[in-house]
């Protein structure tokens, strides 16, 4: 075959577009309905349109790209659907942000022509993430792409609502939620991440009416006592049994409060009181819910002080606080302040401190459907990769508060509930009602708020396949198969996909969740825009490949831990590629034109290295088979990595290099074909991994199928499996290795030829003599014996051991003897010098007498270390000597 068929060198730019465009256009990626082959299914976690692809989505994508791959090239009718998230909060943000840039509000537009910039901007913007996926070499089936507010998942969210509300889980009421104050929106408690900041423990009197005793309150927020309405006790607290029933002056309000006493207080703690604010603290709402407390909101929704906080109306939450501890100093009511360091709420959005906050907002009742999402984790049907993460699940669900999932924004799926102008009266509907069943009124006003994008997200499996409607996607593809996801949005997503499926359909969402780590830079830390450490995926595409992006992050990471990125890995996986593109080069060119010659293995006329090669690559098939099964991804990829570069490029191709260039055409023939047979199989092991250099030199290989995307994933052999010729094959090259290694230390080229004679053990001795090309061809040697140990023969000769042999190289054939003297004798020199002045200065008494021990003892070692190295010098130059003189 002309070597001009497959260039010279491997440049990922002029093929990796070229060869998506071929896959796309042949319609690779798309899934059918094939009732002869078992489906296969994966959704895409769907990220937000207004990201762009970052480092921790390229490995997301490649994992479920890798699975997708290898189940097509199984026989499975594979799905990776595809699809983006609209995500309310962030987009809304985004948006706004840009009209700020125009001056525009968004009361300036209105909610529709806000609605209608928002969609404008997702058609601009939305998009660029899928062409960045495939960048990335995604074989998603763009044909089936979804969108989380596209009108058939819109319709499945409505009816997700009204289900959910007609069976009494979905309900409106007064609770208290997590407010963002600068989102101005209602967040989840899976939407507030807590971290430890330094804080105060303010302790405040509190006036006990018609007494001179005060109670001892302390609290971390200060501004909240204004919305007091009790003072709590442990009804078992001897220390004020007697003030239960009496009331307590709330400072700065000059309100009466009522002591209560409720068994939640922990009299252990503290003072063993406790303020109740039920309108700003879950726990106190609930108290104030069994004592039937007032509830008194002190804040908007900005997080500044309301009409309920007396004097102190208009100020931001921060400025109320520092005003109030300095009105209770000088009313002589602060008694002291501690530092504390403590977990407070941020928004996931945008890190401001997250406020309880009593609010009338819709939620979900979870304990009913947390349930059966428990049990079907523990009995096994749903499995956690790795199951340590079943933990984080189970503490999540057995926990679980009702979900809020109203949000005050104006982008996202709008809650289908309309509310009578007249009476009050809610309905529910698909559409708008036409009559108020309860007044006949014709009057209605929809709510205004939208529905937490995570509640189309958990619809993400079915309603992407077609849901509510009973589609043919759905009967074939639901359940899918498995959820690749990582370990930060368990609760978040993966808990709410599990329950929705079981409450829906009736059936679990997936059989498996792959769970992979976080991407972390070179030191172990979080990549962020504050840290200026983020890796851009498409700039190492482009510097790269897309290959070598992916096998970088794949090699040897273990499910579930994180990985650091490392730039010298990725030069190393672009290295890789070259090195199985220069291999594929070299077999090429030694094809002839005529390739009709490249027959089935023929295990009746194979050498040992033949035979090695095949029994390493078949055994090589059933490990990576069985880790790709269990998901070791890591482990598989190294496996291939490692026999592609060492056991095929390093070494089989090196030893049949002589048969390629003899004139033993049966024996060339051979070689060639097992050669093919070894290259075009491991790159079918390689494909899910590195699928466009692959594909490159498929294209180019002789008799094979269209693409290696639809080639036949390949099948462990066992007639193929020779454990002897492994063994035979691994002492040879143990010898060969031997032989290098003294060559190294020796300095010694592969240019320079030698003799070597070999001791073997009992049954190794035909063996060695059989194969003596291998090492003419690998080790530089021109003669060889095998035969018995004499001192005569070990005389004057660099020697080493294996496992089955001895090895002895005349020196004499190692060494150019007046170059190695000349070498020595300048070592000689240099070591004399500094044996000189260690001796001098080690003589001088000064010196021992005025520097620190420990330096001096140091100069002793050195001194002893100099003496043995010029020993050895002198040993060697005798030795050398003796042999030239021969």
């Amino acid at each position: 075959m002309d070597e001009r068929i497959i260039a010279k060198t491997y440049d990922p730019k002029k093929v990796e577009d070229k060869t998506y465009d071929m896959w796309m256009d042949r319609g690779y990626f798309r899934a059918e309905i094939d009732n002869e082959k078992e489906p296969y299914c994966i959704i895409m976690p769907p990220p937000n349109i207004t990201g762009s692809l970052h480092i921790g989505h390229a490995l997301d994508g490649t994992l479920q790209d890798i699975l997708t791959r290898w189940k097509r090239m199984e026989g499975y009718s594979a799905l990776w659907l595809p699809g983006t998230d609209h995500a309310s909060i962030a987009t809304e943000v985004k948006i706004i942000e840009q009209m700020a840039k125009e001056g525009i509000t968004k009361n300036d537009l209105g909610r529709e022509g806000f609605l209608e910039r928002a969609w404008e901007w997702k058609e601009k913007y939305g998009g660029q993430i899928v062409e960045q996926f495939k960048k990335l070499g995604s074989s998603c089936d763009w044909s089936r792409e979804r969108f989380t507010m596209d009108e058939g998942c819109s319709e499945a969210v409505t009816e997700v609502f009204i289900r959910l509300y007609e069976e009494d889980l979905i309900y409106r009421g007064d609770r208290i939620i997590n407010w963002c104050p600068d989102c101005k929106t209602a967040l989840s408690d899976a939407e507030v991440e807590h971290e430890e900041d330094d804080g105060n423990f303010w302790h405040i009197k509190y006036p006990v009416v018609d007494s001179d005793r005060y109670l001892t309150i302390a609290t971390t927020r200060p501004e909240t006592m204004l919305g007091d309405t009790a003072v709590a006790v442990h009804p078992d607290d001897e220390r004020y049994k007697d003030l239960i029933g009496k009331t307590a002056m709330l400072p700065l309000m000059d309100r009466e409060i009522p002591i209560i006493a409720d068994d939640y207080v922990d009299s252990e703690f503290g003072t063993g009181i406790v303020k109740i604010t039920p309108a700003h603290d879950p726990n106190d709402f609930e108290i104030g819910l069994r004592h039937g407390l007032e509830q008194i909101r002190i804040m908007d929704d900005g997080g500044n002080m309301n009409e309920n906080a007396g004097i102190y109306e208009g100020m931001d939450r921060y400025e109320a606080r520092r005003k109030i501890v300095e009105d209770l100093k000088e009313l002589k009511l602060l008694k002291k302040v501690e530092d504390h360091r403590h977990n407070v709420g941020h928004c996931y959005r945008c890190s401001s401190t997250v406020e309880p906050i009593i609010s009338r907002q819709w939620f979900v009742k979870m304990k009913p459907l947390a349930k059966p999402a428990i049990e079907e984790v523990k009995n096994g049907n749903i499995k956690f990769v790795p199951q340590r993460f079943e933990k984080i699940y189970f503490n999540w669900m057995e926990n679980i508060r009702d979900w809020c999932i109203s949000r005050q924004l104006w982008w996202g799926h709008r809650i289908p509930a309309y509310y009578c102008n007249d009476c009050d009266e809610t309905v529910v509907s698909s559409t708008a009602p036409v009559k108020c069943p309860k007044c006949g009124s014709k009057s209605f006003k929809q709510d205004e708020d939208v529905l937490d994008t995570w509640f189309s997200s958990a619809l993400w499996p079915f309603s992407t396949l077609g849901w509510p409607e009973q589609t043919e996607d759905l009967k074939y593809f639901y359940p899918t198969d498995v959820l690749v996801t990582g370990y930060d949005i368990i609760f978040f997503w993966v808990a709410r996909m599990i329950f929705s499926g079981l409450e829906h359909m009736d059936e679990i969402p997936f059989e498996y969740v792959f769970i992979h780590g976080m991407v972390r830079d070179a030191k172990g830390r979080h990549m962020s825009k504050s840290l200026g450490n983020g890796i851009d995926p498409l700039e190492v595409i482009d510097k790269y490949g897309a290959d070598a992006l992916r096998l970088s992050l794949v090699t040897g990471i273990s499910p579930g831990n994180d990985m650091r990125f490392h730039w010298e890995k990725v030069e190393a996986s672009r290295n890789f590629t070259n090195k199985i593109w220069n291999a594929a080069r070299f077999i090429l060119m030694n094809i002839e034109d005529n390739a009709s010659h490249i027959q089935p293995i023929d295990t009746e006329n194979l050498e040992l290295s033949d035979r090695w090669i095949l029994s390493k690559y078949n055994n090589l098939v059933a490990e990576v088979t069985e880790n790709m099964e269990r998901f070791e991804l890591g482990i598989a990829a190294q496996k291939i990595y490692d026999f592609t570069w060492s056991e095929f490029c390093d070494w089989y191709i090196e030893l049949a290099k002589p048969r390629l260039y003899g004139e033993d055409v049966k024996d060339k023939e051979i070689a060639i074909s097992t050669l093919v047979y070894v290259l075009s199989n491991t790159l079918k092991l390689l494909h899910p991994f590195i699928p466009f250099v692959t594909e490159e030199i498929w294209q180019h290989l002789p008799q094979a199928e269209e693409s290696i995307m639809i080639s036949k994933w390949p099948e462990f052999n066992r007639q193929l499996v020779d454990s002897d010729a492994q063994g035979k094959m691994e002492e040879i090259m143990d010898v060969i290795r031997a032989i290098r290694n003294i060559r190294a230390e020796l300095e010694v080229p592969m240019s320079r030829k030698a003799k070597l004679n070999i001791v073997a053990k009992e049954g190794w001795q035909d063996i060695f003599e059989q194969n003596q090309i291998y090492f003419t061809t690998l080790a530089g040697i021109e003669e060889m014996t095998v035969g018995k140990y004499s001192e005569e023969l070990a005389k004057n000769t660099a020697t080493a051991v294996t496992t089955n042999a001895q090895i002895f190289m005349p020196l004499e054939d190692l060494i150019d003897f007046e170059t190695e003297l000349k070498r020595l004798n300048a070592e000689k020199q240099k070591l004399e010098k500094e044996v000189q002045r260690c001796q001098g200065k080690l003589g001088n008494a000064q010196f021992i007498e005025n520097a620190p021990s420990h330096i001096v003892e140091k100069e002793r070692k050195k001194s002893e270390e100099y003496e043995q190295m010029l020993a050895n010098v002198l040993r060697q130059i005798d030795e050398i000597q003796e042999l030239k003189d021969k």
